[in-house]
């Protein structure tokens, strides 16, 4: 009995020995992180690294107690680009070891103390064809005159960044003269089509709305319309005034795995693995060498490809004001 209790209890030893050696990887879920388990978190684990556990969705609030009890139980998030810069200030997050991840390699406007880009995309005008027979959208002044191009639009409704831009854009504003943004004039030229709005609150969602015809015009992740298109939907994309932002890959203050966690964000950001991903997905690799890697047909469809006609949404403005603007965003849509 005895020595069925020692067996026991060093079988149990063993078992939770290997879970403590298991990292856990935490993103949004769906296809994306699909791709991001097999592009980045397989190879990290066939190259000698330990097991990555996928969990999700990423909860802000979730880190933020994690880090504040002392618990942490994630080790590698992806986040937004804006979050991640506002939770780095905060604390929130264990600085990025750069003796590990090349930051040279990597798109500066995604390098910051604590966070790198994990991919990035664009919001991109997006329609259906089959409902606009007569005349085809082109500009993001379109997506905003009912007039001329009636139904139903849609827009991601967790997020400010990027449909603020595109109503002020929309509105004559400038790409080099947005920021500050101009609240006012944004909420003003969204009220405009505010009857004729329907959120989308995930990309499979968006997707529905657009194939359906609910919502025939619409402003999307780009990699969404991708997704359409090679699933042999025709899909209307309008690449002009892209604009962009940025998932980030950031460490937790506190994760069990840091060192690991440095090392896997150096798979991820390698430019096997962005360009891997990217073709998988449909955005843009962080990677400045990933292009090389690529099928040119595939880099022909992705943000970086059309960096002439794109508007960088300034993250450290949007992290500086992230709460402010998401308070004044929540209440207008509530009224």
């Amino acid at each position: 009995m005895k020595k069925t209790l020692i067996a026991l209890a060093f079988a149990s030893a063993l078992t939770s020995a290997a879970q403590a050696q298991d990292m856990v990887f935490t993103s949004w879920g769906g296809t994306t992180q699909d791709a991001q388990a097999a592009h980045w978190a397989a190879p990290f684990t066939a190259k000698g690294g330990p097991a990555v556990v996928q969990d999700g969705p990423t909860d802000y609030g979730k880190i933020k107690a994690m880090v504040e009890a002392g618990a942490v139980t994630w080790d590698v998030v992806d986040a937004e680009y804006d979050w991640a810069l506002q939770a780095g200030a905060q604390g929130l997050l264990e600085p990025l070891d750069f003796s590990v991840i090349d930051k040279t390699k990597l798109d500066p406007r995604f390098v910051s103390d604590f966070a790198v880009g994990s991919f990035y995309y664009s919001f991109v005008l997006g329609w259906n064809p089959a409902n606009f027979a007569d005349a085809q959208p082109a500009t993001l002044a379109d997506l905003f005159d009912t007039a001329k191009f009636p139904g139903k639009r849609t827009f991601y409704k967790w997020s400010a960044p990027g449909v603020i831009e595109a109503a002020l854009l929309a509105d004559g504003v400038a790409p080099e003269a947005l920021y500050p943004l101009d609240l006012d004039r944004a909420f003003a030229k969204l009220d405009t089509i505010k009857a004729d709005i329907i959120w989308w609150e995930g990309g499979a969602q968006s997707q529905q709305l657009l194939a359906s015809g609910e919502a025939p015009i619409g402003f999307f992740w780009n990699g969404r319309l991708s997704a359409l298109q090679a699933d042999g939907m025709p899909v209307g994309i309008s690449w002009d005034q892209n604009i962009t932002a940025a998932d980030a890959l950031v460490v937790p203050k506190g994760a069990k795995n840091k060192d690991a966690a440095m090392k896997l964000i150096a798979e991820a950001t390698s430019a096997e693995g962005q360009a891997a991903f990217a073709a998988a997905t449909g955005y843009a690799p962080v990677n400045l060498g990933s292009a090389a890697l690529m099928d040119p047909a595939v880099r022909a469809t992705l943000p970086d490809a059309q960096t002439a006609v794109q508007v960088n949404a300034d993250m450290a403005y949007w992290a500086q004001h992230r709460d402010e603007i998401g308070n004044r965003w929540y209440a207008w849509q509530a009224q």
